[in-house]
């Protein structure tokens, strides 16, 4: 498919790429070009020292990353990440740059640069999900996350491409393709597969275009892509982060998440992100005595004493991934933890409950969320959406529209037999399975290979998925961290690192003395092939 030009698509993205080349032109530009390429891979922690200490001005570091995203995203191995940058970015950036001086940061992501996924609301840029459908269309709020980032002094770089719909609209799709961004790519070889539904937030972290992303997810779709990019990725328990204002597939699964280069940069993220909503029912379950800095979990001993399961449900599809598994188990036994093997944790009925109850909740969110468009909505209901595709010429070219068909289909949810699945996959997922296993074994977490290297993107026949292991933590709404565990032929894979819900302080301890162990996080090299 070809790429479409970032002037053609909307007015704010030309905003945006105007932006990026009048900057380029300037002879200080070019020199903060040259300065500041040490920005690659620098932590969160030191980029935000440097501009409290006056050693970087946030201006000059917006810049950089919009002269980065010009060159990787648009004309260099043209990764295609990014669906909008914000024609804003530098007006906001001298605005916190300013505020920064006069009374110090506001929170760890004071000027830093962030980009969301493409179905997060943005009251000042289009919210699409990558379809067609929805092109320019500008919701009339910031989403809940969208406030909390700005209200903490980040900076919206803009918003990234994404499987369209997250990845819930048709049978063999390809994940990373939307009909109005067009394919993502895989930044180490660029003819391989980001995974998604985030495909767009997992590229661009991991190319070095932000210094973080939010990604949601309903199954897999932070964990995989971030593990698929070699980043970290952490899916909090649902109702941790306010879902209010992001384009739904299921409220019983949903959920944001960020997507970073280390643990310690998504922790500081996802304490921004927390919090209760009223927007959001789910974030009333949040428990009191709940961590309230999950910094205080960074603790390079975090995996002494652990009892940690091995999942190995995936164990003999991949000899590669199991030779890297056994490394990364062999490394946790050496630093104090105690690992044993589980080989199921839930019936496989879960799968088909899980299954129904997202095309019920979609039909539902879909159409409430079209109506909370106001009465100039570009689409008014999950039919005309569905009507809409049917007349278009892109949008079906290389997928169908299956899912969002089933979901209309789907009567609302007083339906007996949505609660009939809703209670079985509750039942099936908590109570006999993740909850029931960690009891059993005494255990404080699960670990698995969270996919297969990226596989080659292929556009006519759709994904291929050889393994994966996110199911069990997003079917219960449990949380579950990817972290980088190697290279497989020059491909990045993840360990996921998955218990309890509401145990985020004790995956992130995990998570975080494996990746300070080990550091098998490289930057891509953008390969052709």
């Amino acid at each position: 498919m070809q790429r479409r030009s970032f002037i053609e698509k909307t007015s704010w993205l030309s905003a945006g790429a105007l932006l990026i080349g009048t900057a380029c032109k300037s002879s200080s530009d070019k020199a903060i070009q040259e300065n500041y390429s040490n920005l690659i891979e620098l932590s969160l922690d030191k980029l935000r020292d440097e501009i409290v200490n006056q050693h970087r001005s946030i201006i000059d570091i917006t810049k950089w990353y919009l002269q980065r995203i010009e060159s990787i995203d648009r004309n260099g191995p043209t990764i295609n990440s990014i669906i909008y940058l914000n024609p804003k970015a530098l007006e906001e950036a001298s605005m916190l740059e300013s505020e920064m001086r006069a009374k110090g940061p506001r929170s760890a992501l004071h000027g830093i640069p962030v980009l969301l996924k493409d179905n997060i609301d943005t009251s000042d840029m289009p919210t699409t999900a990558g379809s067609r459908a929805l092109e320019g269309s500008i919701p009339p709020h910031d989403s809940h996350i969208t406030k909390l980032l700005r209200d903490a002094g980040a900076i919206i770089l803009g918003k990234t491409n994404l499987s369209e719909w997250a990845n819930f609209r048709g049978e063999k799709s390809t994940s990373g393709w939307s009909g109005l961004g067009g394919l993502t790519k895989n930044p180490y070889v660029l003819d391989r597969n980001t995974c998604g539904s985030s495909a767009g937030s997992g590229a661009a972290v991991s190319a070095n275009l932000c210094m973080l992303a939010i990604g949601t997810e309903t199954n897999g779709s932070i964990v995989c892509p971030s593990s698929t990019n070699g980043i970290v990725g952490i899916k909090p328990t649902v109702g941790l982060v306010s879902r209010a204002g992001i384009i739904p597939i299921s409220v019983t699964q949903d959920t944001a998440g960020p997507m970073a280069r280390t643990v310690s940069d998504a922790v500081h993220c996802l304490n921004v992100l927390r919090g209760i909503d009223p927007r959001d029912q789910a974030t009333n379950l949040i428990p009191n005595d709940l961590a309230l800095d999950y910094t205080n979990s960074l603790n390079k001993d975090g995996l002494k004493g652990k009892r940690i399961a091995h999942y190995t449900s995936s164990r003999g599809r991949l000899e590669s991934v199991d030779a890297l598994m056994q490394k990364a188990i062999e490394n946790m036994k050496t630093q104090g933890a105690t690992i044993i093997e589980i080989e199921n944790i839930s019936d496989d009925e879960v799968g088909e409950s899980s299954f129904s109850i997202m095309l019920y909740e979609y039909k539902q969110g879909l159409n409430d969320y079209f109506t909370g468009l106001g009465p100039n909505a570009p689409i008014k209901s999950l039919e005309e959406l569905i009507a809409w595709n049917k007349n278009d010429a892109k949008e079906l070219e290389y997928f169908g529209q299956e899912y969002l068909e089933m979901a209309q289909q789907k009567e609302n949810l007083e339906s007996p037999d949505y609660k009939k699945h809703l209670s079985n996959l509750y039942k099936l997922s908590r109570e006999l399975g993740i909850d029931r296993v960690m009891d059993e074994h005494q255990l404080d977490a699960i670990i698995a290979p969270t996919n297969s290297p990226a596989w080659k993107t292929d556009l006519e026949n759709g994904d291929t998925f050889v393994l994966g292991s996110s199911s069990p933590a997003a079917r219960s709404g449990y949380p579950n961290i990817t972290v980088p565990m190697g290279m497989i032929d020059r491909l990045p894979l993840g360990i996921s690192i998955f218990g309890r819900g509401w145990s985020e302080t004790t995956l992130i301890e995990i998570a975080y003395a494996y990746e300070q162990a080990t550091k098998h996080r490289s930057a891509p090299l953008f390969k052709e092939a």
